[in-house]
């Protein structure tokens, strides 16, 4: 009986929620029980989580261990928030899957640090994920600068009932990363997981398995306008839409690439980035873009590796994600050193004052989207003898990108060209950003005006290297 009722409850309440709109509800909800509804009666494809909340205060005991005993502190960024029992992370993006035994994947925007300077440590959570069918808390974890990605956390108890209030258990890897294995085991504090789905059309007599009250609208919300403009997955200004697929072309910073290359380095594209045109491009789009909030919440896969050994220069960049509403937006990435990995970096700001939200043919394109450093995306290139060449404000790489809400509509490519890529260096004269007025102008390499003129592009390279051989030194000893 009860493997009955899961399913049966999971698609009275996606029903539900259908009827009255995108609605925020405690999955399964108060559809529980409801054996009179077929389960044919629910969604069969994949339903598209476009927002909610997720509740957790990972351990009240080591909260307090760590304001107390340890003299630390606990801090909140990227949008998690304090609650009274812990802390709350928004921003939920994930999927319902009625075919896969009833599934709800969602990932959730925010991250919670812990760190004591007396008792010498600093763990950062993030990036948590949720799987019903897998019972597990997913989480990417920095501890002292070292990130850990996809730590099964905690184990969870989904079960039939509302997502509130769950047990949960830390895994031996929460109890290592946390410092100590006397965590393994120990029940950690509830977990609460409220989502949000798109609103939907009420399905019509002659495809309604049942003729349950969450399955029919009023005769008026059906027969309105917006009802065929819901149905159509194409269609402008009906709400969040899954992307399918998409593509991001950006070079991170040209007048950095010259230099890396031009010096006899490389840069490397690898896992999902490629050669496009004279830059590179990430691929895999996925998220949610909603036209009418001017909405759009996308990541992209692959990274490319800077490396110039003379220099001992050895980036990576990846894990690329643009958060955009309205006129503003934010480019996040991930910066791999030799010093470890920072995850989550707000690395640009994006200028949209000029972008429409709107789509043709089922594609979004955005182009020629400007960018700008933030002052951590400056600090990713810092060393710790001279800073960081750049500074917040200074021009980055333009942003395109172009994402599918159509599984027919095709995100354009870019063939690759001669341009300077990891195996063909730059033409030779290859400075740090090109010649003033030039690449300068529309990249913004931000090198002083005294400094070019004093120097040539080279002899400001070889400086810059130098920095970057001390630093690593310097990393080494320690």
């Amino acid at each position: 009986m009860s493997s009955t009722r899961r399913p049966v409850a999971i698609a009275a309440a996606l029903a539900t929620a259908a009827a009255i709109g995108a609605t925020a509800f405690v999955l399964p909800a108060a559809a529980a029980g409801r054996a009179s509804v077929a389960p044919a009666a629910g969604p069969t494809a994949p339903v598209p989580v476009i927002g909610g909340t997720l509740d957790w205060g990972v351990l009240e005991s080591y909260r307090t261990y760590v304001t107390t005993a340890a003299k630390g502190e606990i801090t909140v960024a990227d949008g998690a928030v304090k609650t009274d029992k812990g802390f709350q992370f928004g921003e939920a993006t994930g999927q319902y899957d009625p075919a896969n035994g009833h599934v709800v994947t969602a990932a959730f925007r925010g991250s919670v640090t812990f760190k004591s300077v007396a008792h010498g440590f600093e763990v950062k959570l993030a990036n948590l994920r949720i799987d019903s069918g897998k019972k597990t808390l997913v989480i990417d974890v920095t501890r002292d600068g070292k990130l850990t990605a996809d730590v099964p956390f905690a184990s969870v108890a989904f079960g039939q009932g509302p997502m509130t209030n769950l047990v949960t258990t830390l895994t031996a890897e929460a109890g290592k990363l946390l410092g100590s294995d006397t965590y393994a085991g120990k029940t950690g504090d509830p977990l609460t997981a409220a989502l949000k789905f798109p609103a939907a059309p009420s399905p019509s007599p002659s495809t309604s398995a049942s003729p349950s009250t969450s399955a029919s609208a009023s005769p008026s919300k059906s027969a309105s306008p917006s009802a065929p403009e819901s149905s159509s997955p194409t269609a402008e200004g009906h709400g969040p839409q899954q992307i399918l697929s998409g593509k991001l072309a950006w070079g991170i910073k040209e007048s950095f690439r010259k230099y890396v290359q031009g010096a006899g380095g490389t840069v490397t594209p690898a896992d999902g980035a490629v050669v496009n045109g004279d830059s590179f491009a990430f691929g895999a789009g996925k998220g949610t873009l909603d036209t009418k909030a001017l909405k759009l919440n996308a990541s992209f896969a692959g990274n490319l590796r800077f490396q110039y050994p003379g220099h001992g220069i050895d980036m990576t960049f990846g894990n690329v994600r643009i958060n955009a509403e309205g006129a503003k937006g934010t480019l996040v990435l991930d910066v791999k050193t030799a010093a470890g990995t920072k995850a989550d970096v707000p690395f640009a700001t994006l200028d949209l004052s000029k972008a429409e939200y709107r789509t043709k043919g089922g594609l979004l394109a955005l182009n020629s989207v400007r960018t700008a450093l933030t002052a951590e995306g400056a600090a990713a290139f810092a060393n710790d003898t001279t800073g960081s060449l750049y500074k917040a404000g200074d021009r980055v790489d333009d942003v395109n990108l172009t994402v599918s809400v159509d599984k027919d509509a095709v995100v354009p490519t870019t063939a690759p060209t001669t341009a300077p890529t990891a195996t063909t260096p730059a033409p030779a004269g290859g400075s740090v950003g090109g010649s003033v007025g030039g690449n300068l102008a529309s990249t913004g390499a931000e090198i002083p005006a005294g400094t070019l003129l004093g120097a040539s592009g080279a002899i400001v390279a070889a400086g810059a290297g130098a920095v970057y051989v001390a630093h690593r030194r310097r990393t080494a000893q320690n």
